[in-house]
């Protein structure tokens, strides 16, 4: 038998038949290496649905390798002799298969990507890391375009790659015009429901689960079962096939009414006009090149109105391009920023749904039952919820990372921190995203049936989310006071009395000890 040349290392977000790990793979001197670890799931204490997506998707990967006929050393979760994390591994399986070299594709996760690294350098043997192709941006191109810039602000960045690449442009006009006149239709993407709700939706995607996927869920509930979540509705796309075949729901269903109501929440409706296509994207069993294509032909077509189509390709060209651009820029220091200086524990009842407040019990209980959350609930309701309360930015990184079925630390660490949590001081977002109640009022039914009244800022039935807001402007406001975009949310400060300053004060205390908003 002829020496190992490569030992291919696919991680648990590079399922792609196609990806650079592969470039020149030989059967006959190649082989590709997969393993489920439990550190993968403990590492932060990640939710049943994240895990049992990231294990069924791979099995299933593994399937297709195989069917491929391409030479796979795979170690399942329970097999005997896993050594339970990458590293220790890879160094075993190092040793007995004796390989070359080490090739593999940029990881999605900057701790693994280090891991690897010193496995190889311990190994002495060679580590090949390719650029990841799914992305329309590489980390050089992004590090060029940030060069010597005040600011990197996702508009001007989205507005050169629709330029680049010809997306959503105007034929007829000369000097790369934007069709319909305008780069961004975010103006018109704010529509909150009707009394009526959404309306009938096409119905979710649900994929069968075969045995392989109903082994892995038996195997998480058995594994894992304390984790946070539970598997009851578990119907996440795990193959190429099924990818694939969400993409075509959504463009058919749900893209012509995502624009206006993406912004929108209702309660007991956890899917609504999005695509739900995040996790297999990270998984790279969807490339973004086609998802685009298919939104901006639905647009062409005359099938999906203009703002529709740019609002949700700006989410995929524009932010997910990104946002990985800001990781691999600004990373590892960027993980430790704070900012604003937060300091306190993250609500328990984030792992529970335990709180009497209308809307965090509504998206922390989908959150649990589904490993998902619209980007406004994420933003708008637990995000805004922990950044008023002045949670520890990377305790709230760490519950991000655990409970979404999309999160890979490259997407999710700089939304959290950055666009969320503003730890970065304005990397990413020129203001913190601060609302009282009213916001949560004006996008949804949800204030309706709370005992909390979105209107107070201090009483009994005050909403936290009000009295938490001018707490926050208070506790700031020196910094918040340099900030212009910050001006006149500061200047209404002034509107307040000493007394009902301190009457503030004193309530946001009882809620951050927990004396409210628990059930």
């Amino acid at each position: 038998m002829a020496a190992l040349r490569s030992l291919v290392v696919v991680l648990g977000d590079q399922l792609d038949l196609d990806s650079s790990a592969f470039d020149h793979f030989d059967p006959k001197l190649d082989s590709i290496w997969m393993a489920e670890v439990a550190e993968e799931a403990s590492h932060v204490w990640a939710s049943k649905p994240r895990i049992a997506l990231f294990l069924s998707a791979m099995r299933h990967f593994a399937l297709a390798l195989t069917k491929q006929k391409r030479p796979l050393n795979y170690t399942k979760l329970n097999d005997p002799d896993n050594a339970g994390s990458l590293s220790a591994q890879l160094m075993a399986d190092i040793v007995r298969l004796k390989p070359q070299q080490l090739v593999m594709t940029t990881p999605g996760d900057w701790r693994v990507l280090q891991s690897i690294t010193e496995v190889a350098s311990k190994a002495s043997i060679p580590l090949e890391v390719r650029e990841d192709r799914h992305f329309l941006v590489s980390v050089a191109e992004f590090s060029a375009y940030a060069k010597g810039r005040k600011s990197l602000r996702l508009e001007y960045f989205y507005r050169e790659q629709r330029k680049r690449y010809q997306i959503l442009m105007d034929p007829e006009q000369p000097d790369d015009q934007p069709l319909g006149g305008q780069w961004n239709f975010d103006a018109d993407n704010r529509q909150a429901f009707s009394s009526g709700g959404p309306g009938l939706l096409a119905s979710q995607p649900n994929f069968p689960k075969d045995a392989l996927t109903k082994d892995i869920i038996k195997l998480v509930n058995e594994r894992f079962a304390e984790h946070p979540g539970d598997l009851a509705s578990f119907a996440w796309p795990v193959t190429r096939a099924q990818a694939l075949e969400a993409l075509d729901g959504f463009i058919k269903a749900r893209l012509p009414l995502f624009g206006r109501f993406q912004d929108a929440m209702w309660p007991g409706d956890p899917w609504l006009y999005h695509s739900h296509l995040s996790s297999a994207l990270n998984l790279k069993l969807l490339n973004p090149r086609e998802v685009i294509a298919a939104a901006e032909q639905a647009h062409r077509s005359g099938a999906v109105e203009l703002a529709s189509a740019e609002g949700f390709i700006r989410q995929i060209l524009g932010w997910r391009e990104y946002v990985r651009g800001i990781y691999w820029t600004q990373m590892p220091d960027y993980g430790q920023r704070n900012t604003l200086g937060a300091q306190n524990e993250l609500p328990a009842w984030y792992w529970t749904a335990k709180t009497d407040m209308a809307c965090l019990h509504d998206t922390l209980s989908q959150t649990l039952s589904h490993g998902y959350a619209n980007h406004i609930q994420r933003l708008m309701v637990t995000g805004l919820y922990a950044l008023l309360l002045g949670v520890q930015p990377q305790k709230v990184h760490e519950w991000y990372l655990a409970v979404y079925v999309d999160a890979v630390e490259w997407v999710e660490l700089p939304n959290t921190l950055g666009m969320s949590q503003y730890a970065d001081g304005g990397v990413m977002g020129s203001k913190p995203y601060i609302a009282t109640g009213k916001y949560i009022d004006r996008m949804s039914p949800y204030c309706k049936t709370c005992r909390y009244d979105p209107s107070l800022r201090i009483g009994e039935t005050a909403c936290p989310f009000t009295t938490l807001y001018w707490d926050f402007l208070m506790r700031h406001e020196k910094l918040l006071s340099k900030n212009p975009r910050m001006a006149l949310q500061v200047k209404n400060l002034l509107r307040l009395s000493p007394a009902e300053k301190k009457a503030i004060t004193a309530r946001a205390d009882l809620v951050r000890r927990g004396e409210v908003g628990h059930a």
